[in-house]
């Protein structure tokens, strides 16, 4: 069996290894391929029965071209990048790599909102700088710092990710609410409310859904209206989720004091992204779910992805 991967160096940048895949057949890895070149990603594929990706699409036109494919394993939780319908009506098995990254992304929603908060990495590079060996005092702070209990933290969406983000506000003895497209139970000490309350209450702002027609854009000009003044917004869910404009806008007027992203809406990062000169908007390219230990779990649910499907058992089947 011949097995390629057309993009594995985000997984794998050399701190893993593929073996895992090798017990199944001839293995081919390509670091990157073209995510717009499809008569790259058609050749890249060629003969393989097994073809592994994270961005790089397969639509309609390349499977028409690569007959030979029986399995495509996404390495990722969005599976947006291949044609899920094309593929089925080939009998083309899809998979995709969901809750891996649960407690990874959690970590890091509050590492984006500890930094807005604290300022650490400021302080850091100030002190380096020489400016408390020039202080007078025996601490300064370079700008004003906020403690987070008795807050009021939302989520939009209350998912696995999301609930294990919750767990870390509830610890740090801030008051959470949810906003969930349909009732869904959560521990005492979380209410779920409407969106529009959410928006009202809430000094914090945390995103996990995933991006769909109805959710494109769903922090736009009218729900940034119904916030709080000095709201911080969070976002490591999709880009694709905010009018980056309208959020750019409201960070210069102060309407929103802070913003900790980890996703934009194209990806990489445009020089015209009206975040990147917005104020007081910390930006992270992608990295909520890159630790070496949720990789590795990422990897191992690959493999038994490919595994299953071969033993007639496929699991995290997505067409």
């Amino acid at each position: 069996m011949k097995i390629v991967v057309l993009d594995g160096y985000a997984l794998n940048p050399g701190d893993l290894t593929w073996e895992g895949f090798e017990q199944f057949g001839e293995i081919t890895v390509y670091d990157r391929t073209s995510y717009t070149n499809t008569s790259e990603i058609i050749q890249r594929i060629g003969e393989a029965e097994v073809v592994i990706t994270n961005k790089t699409p397969i639509d309609e036109t390349v499977l028409a071209q690569t007959p030979k494919v029986q399995y495509i394993g996404v390495i990722a939780t969005g599976y947006n990048v291949v044609d899920t319908q094309a593929a089925g009506e080939r009998g083309i098995v899809v998979t995709n790599i969901p809750s891996y990254g649960t407690e990874a992304v959690a970590q890091f929603t509050f590492a984006l909102l500890l930094e807005i908060t604290s300022q650490v990495g400021l302080h850091n590079r100030s002190v380096h700088a020489g400016d408390w060996q020039n202080s007078v005092d025996f601490m300064y702070t370079k700008t004003p710092l906020m403690e987070l209990r008795g807050k009021t933290f939302g989520l939009i969406g209350y998912g696995a990710i999301a609930q294990a983000t919750a767990r870390i506000a509830h610890a740090m003895n801030m008051t959470v609410i949810y906003a969930n497209h349909r009732p869904k139970e959560a521990e005492e000490w979380a209410a779920q409310v409407s969106l529009n309350e959410l928006y009202q209450r809430s000094d914090v702002i945390s995103l996990h859904v995933p991006q769909t027609k109805d959710t494109t854009e769903m922090i736009n000009r009218s729900a940034i209206a119904k916030m709080k003044d000095g709201v911080i917004l969070l976002n490591t869910a999709r880009g694709g989720l905010l009018d980056e404009a309208a959020v750019a806008e409201a960070l210069n007027t102060g309407k929103i004091a802070a913003a900790g992203v980890d996703v934009v809406s194209t990806e990489p990062i445009q020089s015209d992204n009206p975040l990147l000169q917005a104020k007081n908007c910390i930006i992270t390219p992608h990295i909520a779910w890159a630790p070496v230990e949720t990789r590795e779990r990422l990897m191992g649910i690959a493999v038994d992805n490919l595994s299953g499907f071969l033993n007639g058992q496929p699991q995290n089947v997505v067409n």
